[in-house]
């Protein structure tokens, strides 16, 4: 039973924490003449002049660390500040020009003073690190996304600014960048003794386990397209994930927030520093809040306003944004701090001058506004989708701003994420009513189309004329059809190479040069990160832990059967009642009503062990550690009926 449910449950630790070899590219054709072309009209098309965010991003700059690598306790490196030293050259065929200036200024890493209170790690992860300085100790603003980047960027500031206890932590939002380093800062045993304050938006765990655990397996397979896991850090691969430089592999953490804000306007004094929230879920995150200060007027703009276009509905996958609520947002950020001098983020670079922060303010407001209003304008005179994607262009007073460029976030996608929101998938289509899974799609394409040879002709027909999105498509069906098919394979690399240096988007260049890579060496191996596993499932609660068997339940394997289980963790008295029942598993957070086939009773630090860790359970129940009443039988059943998830599935290919 043991190693049944260790399997079950690893695969999706596995997917959480796993980062992805990168096999080596195999780009045997350049940049086209097309491409060089896209790139050319970029160039004449945006205001390269301007210079305000390079002023911005090395503004206050004290200090970078002397070793330019961070590696975990054994050694096993984490990220390389010097990884994307190559930006520092002018722009290579292979990025589109916008883009590689957007990967010059978040490559920029160091220790950055905002203020004299007030100062920033940037560089050192996809997210930025905040100092701020109390009485007596640092309040420190998101902890990045691992725990050695954290502790690398704290051990920095110490450095150059004097040592300081930390005595509070803030998640402004429930994605990981924001809050998986927090152990790399802080001790739990200080939290739990009061001694260090962890403040975060209402519904903030909720949303963290619920974004991370139900459907965390697909979220991180496709995370690893649309931050470029696999590619490597070159002028042919990942040169930006548009937010930040990148994502590093390092050991994650959760610890729960102390105290939670669940309104705007509630205010703290921390360590003798005001602080003053604006709470504004359903924005960039469920889970999300502003933090003012208003002694100092600055503004910490969490990741509701960025240095570029950010997502309504993400790549990776996630519950869409309502880019509404997240205008209305900017305009009460607006109203209420508006009189700010000093404006910082969780991305990016800093904003200085009241007049820059309001206009910024303003027509960032406005890209979400139009995306939603014209979306929905578009949406009411019958067009679909994909039609209001196609056609949708900001206004050119916000288009020409750096900072509603597609870096992260597109129009495109966005657009079709409000219709989504609205809509849902089905475009009212009767023919699109029950559509053809790909695989038999693409067969009788190929088949319809004359064959897989005439399919490869028409595709290189549309190469020769720099129609690659028609190719791709092309090419796509007969890959679907065969994926034995290497001439297609490698042609549809080539489509997607092109597509990947041509574009402006940072996730679109990595999911094109991703699915290249795929087709051309398959999905590279899988690393999990052990410590991260668990330190990621110490915290969840019993009955999110049952959430992820619930959804690996295979109904066909438990068809006609029944199963009643209790669960009961010694030293927590946490309790957990399951029901299997009509192909469905059903766990309630309380003890069984009646009789069970089997309980079974261990500490929580072993029953995590045992089903998490791959520790062994029957020494443990020889030992006494544990105990199973009843029928161990019914166990083992529970364990057959669980289908592991993917870690690697394939995305290019079936």
């Amino acid at each position: 039973m043991t190693t049944k449910l260790y399997a079950i449950v690893s695969a999706f630790a596995l997917a959480a924490c796993a980062t992805q070899e990168a096999p080596a590219q195999q780009n045997a054709n350049g940049p086209s003449s097309f491409t060089k072309a896209v790139h050319d009209q970029t160039r004449t098309e945006r205001p390269f002049s301007d210079t305000r965010d390079f002023d911005f991003a090395q503004r206050g700059f004290i200090a970078t660390r002397k070793d330019p690598l961070i590696t975990t306790a054994a050694g096993q490196p984490v990220w390389n500040l010097a990884a994307f030293d190559f930006l520092k050259a002018d722009a290579p065929a292979t990025v589109n020009p916008s883009l590689w200036r957007q990967g010059q200024l978040m490559a920029k890493h160091g220790l950055f003073k905002v203020s004299d209170t007030i100062w920033q790690v940037r560089g050192f992860d996809l997210a930025n690190i905040t100092f701020v300085k109390g009485a007596t100790g640092w309040i420190i603003i998101d902890t990045l996304g691992s725990n050695e980047t954290a502790r690398a960027a704290l051990d920095l500031a110490n450095e150059h600014l004097g040592a300081r206890p930390v005595v509070a932590l803030i998640y402004t939002h429930s994605h990981t960048d924001h809050f998986a380093g927090a152990a790399g800062l802080v001790q739990l045993a200080d939290v739990r003794a009061g001694k260090v304050q962890i403040i975060a938006p209402k519904g903030f765990l909720e949303a963290a386990v619920g974004e991370n655990v139900i459907a965390g397996p697909a979220m991180q397979r496709r995370a690893m397209y649309q931050f470029g896991v696999p590619l490597p850090k070159s002028v042919d691969g990942l040169v930006n994930a548009g937010i930040g430089p990148g994502l590093s592999t390092g050991t994650t953490s959760l610890i729960p927030p102390t105290k939670e804000i669940a309104a705007t306007g509630e205010a703290l004094t921390i360590d003798g520093v005001k602080l003053v929230f604006q709470f504004t879920p359903g924005t960039e995150a469920p889970a999300e809040m502003n933090v003012h200060f208003p002694d100092w007027k600055i503004i910490d703009m969490a990741e509701n306003a960025n240095a570029t276009q950010h997502n309504i509905l993400t790549p990776r996958g996630a519950v869409v944004r309502d880019a509404k609520v997240w205008a209305e947002g900017l305009t009460k950020a607006l109203r209420l701090f508006g009189d700010s001098d000093v404006l910082i983020a969780s991305h990016g670079w800093p904003r200085f001058g009241n007049s820059e922060i309001r206009d910024y303010l303003g027509k960032h407001r406005d890209a979400y506004a139009f995306l939603h209003d014209q979306t929905v304008r578009l949406m009411n005179q019958g067009l679909n989708g994909d039609e209001i994607a196609a056609r949708l262009k900001l206004p050119a007073e916000l288009d020409r701003e750096w900072y509603d460029r597609p870096y992260y976030g597109s129009l495109s996608f966005n657009s079709r994420a409000v219709y989504q929101l609205y809509m849902g998938w089905y475009d009212a289509n009767p023919s699109n009513l029950a559509p053809v899974p790909p695989v038999d799609t693409g067969k009788r394409y190929v088949e319809a189309l004359g064959g897989a040879a005439r399919v490869r002709e028409l595709a290189q027909a549309a190469i020769d004329k720099g129609d690659y999105g028609w190719a791709a498509e092309l090419l796509n069906h007969a890959v679907m059809s065969d994926n034995t098919d290497t001439a297609a394979k490698e042609m549809l690399a080539r489509a997607y190479d092109q597509l990947g240096w041509q574009t402006e988007n940072s996730l679109w260049r990595n999911i094109y040069l991703t699915g290249a890579q795929e087709l051309r060496s398959g999905v590279g191996a899988l690393r999990a990160n052990p410590a991260s596993q668990m330190a990621t499932l110490a915290n969840l609660p019993m009955g999110a832990l049952f959430d992820l068997l619930a959804v690996r339940l295979n109904s066909e394997k438990a068809a006609g059967q029944m199963l009643k289980l209790a669960f009961v963790l010694s030293d927590t008295n946490e309790r957990s009642y399951v029901t299997i029942a009509n192909g469905v598993l059903v766990h309630e957070e309380i003890a069984a009503p009646g009789p069970v086939d089997a309980t079974l009773t261990l500490t929580r630090a072993d029953f995590l062990g045992s089903i998490f860790g791959g520790q062994p359970l029957p020494p443990k129940v020889a030992s006494g550690a544990a105990k199973i009443e009843g029928s161990p039988a019914a166990l083992l059943k529970l364990s057959q009926w669980m289908d592991p998830p993917n870690p690697a599935f394939p995305i290019v290919t079936r």
